[in-house]
């Protein structure tokens, strides 16, 4: 008995899969169908990226001599870059009497980038360097004003 009901299985098995065969190679038609469309949109998308990251940099290149003119007439020429100490600026929060973190507060900065520019690990970018300028011709009131508004 056990095997005429494993024979039994295995026929409706093959009949089922035999009747169902058609209809599975249609929809498996229809997957590859979806899966190409899907890769040709992707790559539709990673060009339009592309095209839209290089139209963004071409209208910043034309803009920049533009902001460039502007920001020239706005404020005079420095004759020369500044250049960055760390003792001077160890010295001048010690003469102000404030901590690493009110220092930060005045340059608009974090304490830890004071740590890493008065330990000498980093070099602070030039618009930090404007702000440490503009922090070292400070004198003490001044910037105890700044601290406690």
């Amino acid at each position: 008995m056990n095997t005429f009901s494993n024979a039994f299985r295995a026929e409706v098995v093959r009949m089922a899969r035999k009747e169902l065969k058609p209809e599975l190679q249609g929809m498996r038609k229809v997957i590859t169908g979806h899966r190409s469309e899907i890769a040709a949109l992707k790559r539709e998308v990673k060009a339009l990226t592309s095209q839209l990251k290089a139209t963004q940099r071409q209208i910043k290149a034309t803009d920049a001599p533009k902001a460039k003119v502007i920001a020239e007439k706005a404020t005079p020429k420095k004759s020369k870059q500044i250049q960055f100490d760390a003792q001077v600026l160890i010295e001048k929060r010690a003469a102000l009497g404030i901590t690493q973190k009110q220092m930060a507060q005045l340059l608009g900065a974090s304490s830890l980038s004071v740590y890493k520019w008065e330990t000498g690990h980093v070099h602070p970018r030039a618009a930090q360097l404007e702000r440490i300028a503009e922090v070292l011709k400070l004198g003490k009131r001044k910037a105890l004003a700044l601290l406690n508004p």
